[in-house]
């Protein structure tokens, strides 16, 4: 109370200090997580049959298993064509449980089954967890945690440039399981109609296809009905002459007039090759590079990527990159938890001053939303440096939390001025803020207490997204407590006494108002 502008300026210095540290913070969507058990994709060439599949399935767990702490693995190779997310024979998913006494951590392990499964050159391997994993593919259809989408009309200057991100982010630390979506060269049947060959006959090159497709793929022509059942009648050439290249080439089409025209005639028809599958996305061809992070935050992680891509990799015109996974959710997460943050202050605003009906008294309790955040960012420091969306919504949580503190002291200096005959001086200030003293201590030390459980083994399964929570709101708590004792009186000494002025000439007004209503009514 005897240097109000010290305390004031050493608690400005301290809010700039939180506001400057911030930027250099790390940002990731959630926090990594601990669950015990891994989840490894296997993805072979495209076309590798199910026997062989199986081996290399095989191969994988036996690498695995070499790793003292992995108890045991389960794996599925390929999907059911009915199942919802149907995969490839070429595609295997290992489940990888851990044993209980493990001693060694969850890096140094990822670390020993990579290079395992090191020798198994040819085939993409991704690590993830069961469930980090699927959310993951949720939000990109990649099992990564960064999908980068290259856009383009060509095929081939697409896997271009994509082995060129691959090769580029390969070399940048933090960044593993880097894989470029599998498209394999297949041979495939080309029928191309000759126009010039099929107007001379009088046909039109839709004639053609209809018959050829009726030929190759067939046509349902009618129905079997066997008591409630009912069966197609499909159209189409053997499966032999269907296989079958000068079959194919022999096959006859009927022209307008009657005749029979044998189809290499009217088409050049050859063997080529060309890629088992063409990914498609907002009308566009695309091809996927896919990468993991390990020991390092998402958002400088990304973002250095996206520097190195941008000098490395040049893009003809046509072609554009989009980045998505986790570094997308938590921009758009960031973004709309920035939004919702504002809507939460201007609430918290709008709800004091409907109560006090001063603006100034309602500035002087969110004092300490900015006070908590000290406590806050230095929490966050401590633990990793690394900013989440659970790390947000703790900060959203405090700031409920924080102004709790401020309401506390203000409206008692208040209640002293009003009902019990204090003057604004030093002296009711140093009595308010003992008496309210034992009620603010107690208040934040339940929340705290109740909190402790939550900060402690940081690593254990469960706590993944609490940790970070309870951490932000435990700091939050300690320094606007800490702070409130002494920045309150310094500052409501300051400008406390024009703002109860304010505040008792608004309640006057407001209960005159209601006595002259209540005499007219009367």
């Amino acid at each position: 109370l005897d240097r109000p502008k010290w305390i004031m300026g050493i608690a400005i210095a301290l809010i700039a200090a939180a506001g400057f540290i911030i930027p250099f913070f790390g940002s990731e969507f959630l926090p990594p997580f601990n669950e015990g058990s891994f989840t490894v994709n296997l993805s072979a060439p495209a076309g590798t049959s199910l026997e062989e599949s199986n081996k290399l399935g095989t191969l994988a767990e036996q690498q695995i298993l070499k790793v003292p702490e992995v108890k045991y693995t389960a794996r599925r190779t390929g999907r059911a064509e009915l199942d919802e997310h149907v995969e490839p024979v070429s595609n295997s998913e290992i489940e990888v449980e851990l044993k209980e006494d493990v001693t060694r951590n969850r890096k140094e392990i990822l670390k020993d089954i990579r290079e395992n499964l090191a020798v198994m050159k040819g085939v993409n391997v991704g690590i993830g967890q069961p469930i980090s994993h699927r959310i993951d593919h949720l939000l990109s259809g990649v099992r990564a945690q960064i999908a980068i989408k290259i856009y383009g009309p060509d095929l081939m200057n697409l896997q271009t440039i994509a082995a060129q991100v691959q090769a580029t982010i390969k070399s940048i630390p933090g960044i593993v399981d880097a894989n470029t979506e599998r498209q394999t060269l297949i041979p495939q049947l080309h029928i191309i109609p000759d126009r010039t060959a099929i107007a001379r006959y009088g046909m039109q090159v839709g004639e053609i296809t209809e018959q050829l497709e009726v030929l190759l793929n067939g046509k349902v022509i009618g129905q079997v009905l066997d008591g409630q059942k009912s069966f197609g009648i499909l159209l189409r050439a053997s499966e032999e002459d269907r296989m079958n290249m000068d079959n194919i080439r022999n096959a006859f089409v009927h022209a307008p007039d009657g005749n029979l025209i044998p189809l290499d005639r009217v088409a050049k028809i050859e063997y080529e090759k060309g890629v088992n599958s063409i990914s498609h996305e907002n009308t566009q061809r695309r091809i996927t590079v896919s990468a993991n992070v390990e020991g390092r935050d998402l958002g400088t992680t990304v973002e250095e990527l996206k520097s190195k891509i941008s000098e490395r990799v040049p893009l003809p015109e046509g072609f554009f990159i989009e980045y998505g996974g986790q570094f997308e959710a938590q921009q758009t997460g960031s973004r709309l938890i920035g939004i919702l943050s504002l809507f939460s202050l201007v609430g918290i605003f709008l709800v004091l001053f409907l109560h006090f009906r001063s603006w100034r008294i309602v500035l002087q309790i969110m004092l300490n939303i900015p006070l908590a955040l000290v406590g806050s960012v230095v929490a966050v420091w401590l633990t990793g440096g690394v900013f989440s969306i659970a790390t947000m919504v703790g900060f959203i949580t405090l700031t409920g939390i924080a102004s709790r503190n401020g309401i506390m002291m203000i409206s008692h200096y208040i209640h002293l001025v009003e009902h019990e005959g204090e003057m604004f001086d030093r002296k009711m200030i140093v009595r308010g803020s003992l008496e309210r003293l034992v009620p603010v201590l107690m208040t934040a030390l339940v929340a705290a207490l109740a909190l402790i459980p939550l900060t402690l083994d940081p690593g254990a399964t469960g706590k993944e997204i609490l940790y970070p929570v309870a951490t932000v709101i435990l700091g939050g708590l300690i320094s606007s407590t800490l702070l409130d004792m002494a920045v309150t009186p310094a500052i409501f000494s300051m400008f406390g006494k024009k703002a109860i002025e304010e505040y008792l000439a608004a309640k006057k007004q407001t209960e005159a108002s209601g006595s002259f209503l209540v005499n007219n009514i009367s």
